[in-house]
């Protein structure tokens, strides 16, 4: 996942760097490339002669969830008009009958999508139905749906991902789903990875397993951490609060090859990534021992049309260590402690194991806490570059405060800065769009950890971490008045950063918080609001997940989910998230498809070579998981 804005991506805001990546034949993150990559991959060839790419089609006027609503929950939708007077609405059964009728409100121009909207609010539709539509003059909507199990599935598709981008085992039958989406097994051939000529290091380490980052072939420490984190912490989330949700997760219940052995699918799925996490982690005897290496990937950028290759030839790209870092240590640090403690009653030989780990890459941290990742180590690979490591000191010290009660680990989280303080912005100067968490901005994930996880603190100190979480929920509840579309996010001065619709889900993740912590309707409302947006709801009339709605995006930036690209590979399997509109607009793309000067919601084409704006990633998919369980767990 490339980055070119500070905390969103992979790339920092460097002038040249797209020019200086651009002219070493890589078009993207996992993107196309110019006379580059091994001769057996369909590499794709950017000349510049290509007709122009169009942007995607107007969204229709009426525009919502293309799935439906929960009865006896909020309903909006929205209509484009310019009219200045309220207008006759009516919602139609499956036969063209009206059912209920109202007039819409008013709203004016949306700033972020330069919109002139009417809402409509059918929330007193209080009836279960498929097949609905609403009617306003002559525009009808797309059929939707009233029922209580209407995200029943999509937590299930959000968490398939996973095992459909798991590396070092082969995708099969049955767990696959269909045979569209088999393939062998990726990237054997990690359990022998050397380090790279520049990192300071001269062994090979097994670095097999674990998830590939996003469309590309790279495995990131970093993005690993808060992506497992955020599925084992929905898991101590279900546990600790006893919420229903934890029956849905339980052995047997995925699209998994690990069944019958007693532990819950959703902590089966994480352990395939902290497998990996712990392999990263630089052995004894070595320099910087304990450390982790920031990340591993390919030496060169590889072209879209490429399956991942069980073993490397002499024309793949060769497989590489980068050096070890910081902020990649604690993200071990922390992952590894909360391993420990969530399968403790599973496998209490591999907890002992991850707490071990947790320690030796703790104090690996304090060692060496300024080995900073450069935003200058592109080549092949996202730098997920990092300058402030002060917040994952924090949250590692949290997870093993939590998991093992010392005083240690106790007196360095209550006096650190970020104790119970999550910015609202999540730069690293506490700008930036709205938002609790990135992969970059981690101490909200050790506030949410105190605010949730039977601890040793004093009471008073919990229920600060959860009045801090809820005053963040407030601030969501308040976007969701300002906008136009109900969506709990807003543009920054930058307009919509790279992967905006993770700061959607995100924050509905904050929302369900909220919700559990005070037991408050609204907050309920605001997740509601959140997966509204990703799933029609907004200025450009598309659902931003596959397989889900009338018009969900159907090409993600990524290697073997390439179908647009070459016919004989498939489209992704459903429950995937976009990253979404991105004024950035850093890719070739979206410049061919003339979107300079767009509208930040307004920002987007379903184009897999489009970067910048179609990719797709663990760490975005992870609170898809736990919103659309939350939302499923309260509608029953």
């Amino acid at each position: 996942m490339f980055r070119l804005q500070s905390g969103y991506g992979r790339f920092t805001r460097i002038a040249p760097l797209l020019a200086v990546v651009l002219s070493a034949g890589a078009i993207g993150s996992c993107a196309a490339a110019k006379g580059t990559g091994p001769s057996n991959a369909n590499v794709v060839v950017l000349t510049g002669d290509e007709a122009a790419i169009p942007q995607d089609p107007p969204a229709p006027p009426i525009r919502l969830n293309q799935v439906g609503y929960l009865p006896g929950h909020t309903k909006w939708a929205v209509v484009a008009s310019d009219a200045q007077q309220p207008m006759i609405w009516q919602l139609v059964d499956s036969q063209g009958r009206t059912i209920l009728s109202g007039k819409t409100k008013p709203l004016g121009v949306d700033s972020d999508s330069g919109d002139s909207l009417h809402r409509i609010d059918f929330s007193s539709y209080r009836g279960s139905a498929v097949g609905l539509r609403l009617r306003v003059g002559t525009a009808t909507s797309a059929p939707f749906d009233v029922r209580p199990d209407l995200y029943r599935q999509l937590k299930y598709d959000a968490a398939w991902y996973f095992y459909h981008t798991r590396s070092g085992i082969p995708i099969e039958l049955p767990y696959a789903g269909q045979q569209k989406w088999v393939r062998p097994a990726g990237h054997l051939s990690d359990r022998n990875v050397p380090c790279a000529k520049d990192a300071g290091c001269d062994y090979s380490l097994d670095v097999s397993g674990g998830w590939y980052d996003a469309g590309d072939f790279g495995k990131y420490v970093v993005n690993g951490g808060i992506a497992v984190y955020t599925l084992m912490s929905l898991y101590e989330r279900m546990a600790d609060l006893g919420t229903s949700g934890l029956g849905a997760f339980a052995d047997g219940k995925l699209r998994i090859p690990e069944q019958g052995n007693g532990t819950p699918d959703l902590l089966d799925e994480a352990r395939w990534e902290v497998e990996f996490l712990l392999k990263m982690q630089v052995p004894e005897g070595q320099p910087l021992a304990g450390m982790a290496h920031h990340k591993m990937h390919d030496e060169k950028w590889t072209g879209l049309g490429y399956i991942p290759p069980t073993e490397i030839s002499p024309d793949d790209p060769k497989r590489i260590l980068r050096p070890p870092s910081t902020a990649a240590t604690l993200n071990l640090a922390a992952a590894a402690a909360q391993s420990a403690r969530v399968f403790r009653s599973f496998d209490p030989a591999f907890a002992a194991r991850c707490l071990e780990a947790a320690r030796r890459a703790w104090a690996a941290a304090r060692l060496h806490p300024d080995r900073l990742a450069p935003a200058s180590d592109t080549v092949g690979g996202g730098p997920y570059d990092d300058s402030r490591v002060s917040d994952e000191f924090y949250w590692a010290a949290v997870e093993l405060f939590i998991t093992t009660g010392e005083d240690e680990f106790r007196q360095f989280l209550l006096s650190s800065p970020w104790h119970n303080k999550i910015p609202d912005g999540t730069d690293i100067d506490g700008s930036g769009p709205p938002s609790a968490m990135t992969w970059q901005s981690v101490s909200g994930l050790g506030t949410i950890s105190l605010a949730l996880v039977p601890n040793q603190l004093e009471p008073g100190q919990i229920d600060a971490a959860r009045k801090e979480l809820i005053r963040h929920a407030d601030a969501y509840l308040k976007l969701i008045d300002r906008s136009g579309y109900g969506v709990p996010f807003a543009a920054s001065k930058d307009g919509y950063p790279w992967g905006s619709n993770s700061f959607v889900i995100n924050n509905g993740l904050v929302l369900s918080l909220a919700y559990d912590f005070s037991h408050e309707g609204k907050y309920y409302e605001g997740m509601v609001h959140a997966l509204d947006y990703l799933l029609g709801e907004n200025a450009m009339g598309r659902s931003y997940i596959t397989g889900w709605g009338s018009n969900p995006f159907k090409n993600p930036h990524h290697r073997f989910w390439a179908h647009q690209e070459l016919a004989s590979l498939p489209e992704p399997p459903p429950g995937i998230l976009s990253g979404g509109p991105n004024s950035g607009l850093q890719d070739p793309v979206v410049d061919e498809a003339n979107l300079a000067g767009c509208k930040p919601m307004k920002c987007y084409i379903d184009h897999n070579r489009a970067y910048s704006v179609n990719e797709v990633t663990i760490n975005w998919n992870a609170p898809l998981v736990w919103v659309a369980t939350a939302l499923d767990e309260s509608s029953r």
